[in-house]
């Protein structure tokens, strides 16, 4: 008589699990060290031709030439077709330099916040991963930030994929109370949100990075609500905002990276938050997820304003994302969305590009591409539809400021 074997088991799977990130984690770092040798510090290496300068800054070409004959203004290196190639530190000093000359453009070259302006925090959220809320987030950073606004990006989730395509391997790389959850935290460990400020190497911006460390403040925000204590940061859904105020007048804009999930940390996103980017890919399944996320920001929203929280923004804006213009069910499923919603979902979609997957495999945005990384049409095209977004998008702040676009 045959006996079956007995069922033998294979390990215990925190173990494997353990065993699995250490592999992957060492592995991660040997490819960014190949990526970016030979400190494995990311940098911006893409540079501005002057055609590049004429359409970002809106003067002649006859301008940037003359200022280069002459000596004025920072003086371009050249290639070696001997056309004249601007850094991106150079750009920053061209917009001062052009703005205090050209006083009557002075707003369009240098436009940071005038007193009186309001610091603006967006938030780009939905819980269903996939929806392009990072790409979304540092696009819209780095578009900021080239034209001539001081952002901070905030990293508020645990997956942290802005932070890696801001260089930083999160394990590694951001250690123990190292991110927005040290400024957030109930304890006696809390730091100011200032000391979790970091350079980034794209010249304007700042970032509070993120790990698996932001988790804790889902864990220990139920213990805090239980204790009925209240410190000077107030309510979770309050603590954010108040650590935004703390840095606000360094900033212009500030762009927060949710994680796909209706937690603690993203009720205060939406709390700090003036304004809303909601990102939806136009199928039946992201559109219907999409529903189930709004429901249950109504359902939290009542409870919460038992408690003095009201989400009040200056503007809720759903963006259509990977968009595939030659795709009949998502341009059934966009028209859907535009005829319920109407002014409220944005006029230019986010289209779905090869460029932005090339970009990414490089921990780059679409601003970061060098001619030659991708396709020079399909990187054209990308960039123009993320132009679109941001700018339109750039137009509802300047609203808010009161400013003409």
């Amino acid at each position: 008589m045959n006996e079956k074997p007995a069922h033998v088991t294979s390990g215990d799977t925190a173990e494997k699990i353990a065993d699995y990130t250490d592999k992957l984690s060492a592995e991660l770092q040997v490819m960014r060290h190949r990526i970016y040798p030979p400190e494995a510090h990311k940098a911006f290496t893409r540079t501005f031709s002057t055609l590049d300068l004429v359409k970002m800054l809106d003067v002649p070409e006859s301008t940037l030439r003359s200022m280069s004959i002459d000596g004025k203004g920072p003086q371009p290196h050249r290639a070696e077709n001997n056309r004249r190639i601007y850094s991106v530190e150079q750009l920053s000093e061209l917009r001062q330099y052009l703005a205090e000359h050209r006083p009557d453009d002075a707003l369009k070259l240098w436009p940071r916040r005038r007193e009186g302006e309001k610091l603006q925090v967006i938030a780009t959220a939905n819980f269903k991963g996939g929806s392009s809320k990072t790409t979304t987030s540092i696009h819209l950073a780095h578009y900021l930030a080239l034209q001539g606004y001081r952002v901070l990006c905030i990293d508020l989730d645990p997956q942290a994929s802005m932070t890696s395509i801001f260089g930083l391997q999160p394990e590694f790389d951001v250690a123990e109370n190292e991110t927005v959850y040290a400024a957030l935290r109930y304890d006696n460990e809390r730091r100011a949100l200032a000391d979790v400020i970091r350079e980034t190497y794209f010249p304007g911006i700042h970032l509070v990075p993120g790990n698996l460390e932001l988790m804790d403040f889902e864990f220990d925000t139920p213990a805090y609500l239980a204790r009925r204590e209240r410190d000077e940061l107030g309510l979770f859904f309050e603590r954010l905002r108040h650590a935004i105020h703390s840095v606000e007048e360094h900033y212009d804009f500030v762009v927060l990276d949710t994680p796909p999930s209706l937690g603690y940390a993203t009720l205060a996103a939406l709390y700090a938050a003036t304004g809303l980017v909601v990102t939806v890919h136009p199928a039946m399944l992201d559109v219907a997820s999409c529903n189930q996320f709004l429901i249950m920001i109504s359902d939290l929203a009542e409870t919460l304003a038992e408690f003095g929280a009201h989400f009040e923004h200056d503007f809720v804006k759903f963006l259509l994302t990977r968009v595939n213009p030659n795709d009949g069910p998502q341009k059934y499923m966009a028209s859907v969305m535009r005829r319920l919603f109407d002014d409220d979902v944005l006029v230019y979609e986010a289209v779905e590009s090869t460029a932005i997957a090339g970009a990414g495999v490089a921990k780059k945005t679409l601003y970061e591409l060098e001619s030659g990384e991708v396709g020079r049409e399909t990187l054209k095209r990308a960039l123009e539809s993320a132009d679109n977004v941001n700018g339109e998008v750039l137009a509802l702040l300047w609203q808010v400021w009161g400013r003409a676009s």
